[in-house]
């Protein structure tokens, strides 16, 4: 597909502070609009993993490569199905959707864990209903919040910035007709509220989640001496000659001393 190049920094030009959310908005857009067939996205913008912004002539290409391994898939129904976001919708109290959420993704984890997740999940389901997603859109988005926290808590995405690109990727992937590889359940204006959703109550915070989520191992520490205990044996043993030789002593004293009064006593008689 054949575009006129937009506006752009130049290919050596790279940004101090990683991607920018701004710009990555409208990446996300033109990616909506832009998608075509084959193996590679086609772009209006080309941006590389490091933050560098790269023109080409007449068509721009772009690769959007995640630094980690993780491939973003299709999640439509896949943790929660139509039948549940049925229960789901017809709930209204809070206290009722945690349970209900908490059976739905068997949530088993212990406080504080617990109640982080479920706020997580509750806070999406009523963005959802703010934004009168449906039912398909409502699951989708409850899946990919649970497939970005999994990633990030168990270290398969590294930073803040993993996080936003394969939250991207699988807006990308839900936003764009291009079976089997991903649907168009998302509109672009809906793609782009849930990225701004997510990176307020999420991405800026995923280390905070991943420090919660992080196993807290205790470890009892004993620290023994070379040769400490021969020492503490053999002053012991010293101690215990020294208690008997003055004992002894004393037992002797004791005796003379008994048998001179005896002696004296028995001067009368003789």
């Amino acid at each position: 597909m054949r575009l006129d190049p937009p506006a752009c920094p130049p290919a050596s030009g790279r940004r101090q502070s990683g991607l920018n959310r701004d710009n990555a908005l409208k990446l996300c857009c033109t990616a909506l609009l832009v998608w075509t067939g084959g193996s590679h996205v086609c772009f209006a913008l080309t941006l590389r993993p490091g933050g560098t912004w790269e023109g080409r002539t007449g068509t721009l290409v772009c690769e959007l490569q995640a630094p980690h391994s993780l491939k973003a898939k299709v999640m439509l129904w896949r943790d929660i199905s139509y039948h549940d976001m049925e229960i789901i919708d017809q709930i209204k109290s809070v206290p009722d959707l945690e349970s209900a959420l908490c059976r739905l993704f068997g949530i088993d984890l212990p406080e504080p864990k617990r109640g982080v997740v479920l706020e997580l999940y509750v806070q999406a389901v009523l963005f959802g209903r703010k934004q009168r997603f449906k039912k398909e859109q409502a699951s989708a988005l409850l899946s990919i919040i649970k497939s970005i926290h999994e990633a990030n808590v168990g270290n398969i995405l590294k930073d803040e910035e993993e996080c936003f690109h394969y939250c991207v990727e699988l807006l990308l992937c839900h936003s764009v007709r291009r079976p089997p590889f991903s649907i168009n359940i998302f509109t672009f204006e809906q793609a782009n509220s849930i990225l701004k959703y997510l990176d307020n109550v999420y991405l800026k915070y995923c280390k905070l989640y991943k420090y919660i989520f992080t196993p807290q191992h205790r470890l009892d520490l004993f620290l023994t001496y070379s040769g400490m205990e021969e020492d503490a044996s053999s002053a012991v043993e010293d101690r215990d000659v020294a208690d008997l030789m003055e004992e002894t002593k004393e037992r002797l004293t004791t005796d003379q001393q008994g048998a001179s009064d005896r002696s004296l006593d028995l001067k009368p008689v003789i």
